[in-house]
């Protein structure tokens, strides 16, 4: 039987058209593939924290990131007092971005905070230590050995406040009747326990905390254990979930520790930020966050635990759209 052919007449059109689907498909990809050629322009806020923590540490090796990843987008770096504040700055539209620790993130949820509902999660970043640091000689031993001492606390709208304030509930201290709370941050609370202003103070952050570092090297000074708290931590904090057992590890501080780890309590670092913010935008950001961990994390330590492995790992928040979509993209 003689083979069939299709009049050229007919098939001409079929070829025309399946060269212009292919042209639309092709234009449809340059705007939604990630990395197709689409411009990520526009202004960005990213809320930090305290000059000498990790947070701002953090915030401006990822602006000179960004700044390279991104070139039409411009970054402002913004300081605040911390988790809190962070939170309050990126509902309210002050901050495009930030970073809060799990634990102020579920109580704002938990409160009710205006427009909780429109936070949302770029990734998990690191996690913040508790650290409870004394002058060597300190009888301080343990978080109940502060009774009636002058302690920093953090300021009034900082994670570390937060948590510290759990810790000596868990230690069955009251912050208001059983010491005297100072509510200064990590860049005044160094110098104040040099001074003897202070008696101890409490920090929440990556590992190490330069600030730390600089006060080991003008006196002696010596890390409490605070993992002796995490079993008691529920019984007083029903938000208890978003904190773990953990250990600084023996180099974390050298001239501190001595060759010894330190049982403490930890806390995960969220990236922030609202569902008001676009999604190409957030994608980029992600995608820099990620492929920006051995650079930043040659000068902050911290960041060497960001991974893609937990990244996606972000409860209480669920991921923005644009991070989600990035992880799909990049998922094995």
């Amino acid at each position: 039987m003689p083979r069939r052919t299709v009049p050229r007449a007919v098939r001409r059109p079929a070829v025309q058209l399946t060269a212009a689907a292919v042209a639309l498909l092709g234009l449809l990809l340059w705007w939604v593939v990630p990395g197709g050629g689409t411009t990520v322009r526009g202004d960005v806020t990213f809320a930090t924290g305290v000059p000498t923590g990790v947070y701002a540490r953090y915030g401006t090796l990822l602006e000179q990131r960004l700044a390279r990843d991104l070139p039409h987008v411009r970054v402002r770096l913004e300081a605040s007092q911390g988790s809190l504040q962070n939170i309050d700055m990126a509902v309210s539209g002050k901050a495009d971005f930030t970073i809060a620790q799990a634990d102020a993130v579920a109580a704002y949820l938990r409160d009710g905070g205006k427009d909780a509902d429109r936070l949302r999660a770029v990734a998990r970043l690191y996690d913040d230590y508790m650290q409870l640091v004394v002058p060597a000689d300190s009888p301080v031993r343990s978080a109940s050995d502060l009774a009636g001492l002058r302690v920093g606390m953090g300021e009034p709208r900082s994670g570390v406040s937060l948590v510290a304030g759990r810790l000596l509930q868990a230690a069955g201290l009251d912050r208001e009747k059983d010491i005297v709370e100072v509510p200064e941050g990590i860049d005044r609370m160094p110098g104040l326990l040099r001074d003897g202003d202070l008696d101890a103070f409490f920090w929440s952050g990556g590992l190490p905390t330069t600030a730390v570092e600089r006060l080991a090297d003008r006196m002696e000074i010596r890390l409490v254990p605070l993992g002796d708290l995490m079993p008691k931590l529920p019984e007083v904090q029903p938000l208890a979930r978003a904190y773990r057992s953990a250990v600084m590890p023996a180099d974390a501080y050298p001239a501190i520790q001595h060759g010894e780890p330190v049982r403490t309590v930890a806390v995960a670092n969220l990236l922030v930020t609202t569902n008001r913010t676009d999604a190409a935008l957030t994608e980029a950001v992600t995608r820099s966050v990620i492929n920006s961990r051995d650079q930043i994390g040659n000068e902050v330590h911290a960041a060497q635990k960001v991974d893609l492995r937990t990244a996606i790992y972000t409860d209480p928040l669920p991921l923005h759209a644009g991070a989600a979509r990035y992880y799909r993209e990049v998922k094995p």
